[in-house]
């Protein structure tokens, strides 16, 4: 039985790197201090992690990635959740996404396509969308007010 725990990412910078190079999900330019990233945790091990990153009234979401031995366990789905309610506790309008491999999960989950276009100004500065994450990246929203 796994007891899995849900914690601030702030320590475990260097172990959320590694899961994110392993899911191959850009790691490079994740902020010196994990402020609003959060990570699961089986025992001491990174199993999984989520971040937001805050521009303006918007979230940008990213970095949610599980390891593949505790996938389809609800892992993803929690942290999610959890990230959304911080975004929430945060004032946010909406929350923001790229993603190449999966948007049919985000849309389960209430996100929605958009045109990259149509992303607020402040979101499209950050280094995710404006070099990290490729053109081809989708585009995806969450109204949250």
């Amino acid at each position: 039985m796994m007891d899995m725990q849900i914690g601030n990412a702030k320590s475990h910078r260097q172990a959320v790197i590694g899961l994110l190079k392993g899911e191959n999900l850009p790691a490079e330019d994740l902020p010196e201090e994990l402020d609003d990233f959060l990570v699961a945790l089986d025992g001491n091990v990174v199993i999984g992690s989520i971040g937001l990153e805050i521009y303006g009234n918007y979230g940008l979401l990213r970095s949610l990635a599980v390891n593949k031995s505790f996938r389809n366990k609800g892992i993803g789905d929690e942290l999610l959740g959890k990230i959304e309610r911080l975004a929430v506790t945060h004032g946010l309008a909406g929350i923001y996404l790229l993603t190449e491999t999966a948007p049919d999960y985000f849309k389960r989950k209430g996100y929605e396509l958009i045109d990259r276009p149509t992303i607020p100004v402040e979101v499209q500065q950050s280094s995710e969308f404006s070099h990290v994450c490729p053109v081809s990246a989708i585009a995806m929203k969450k109204h949250l007010k």
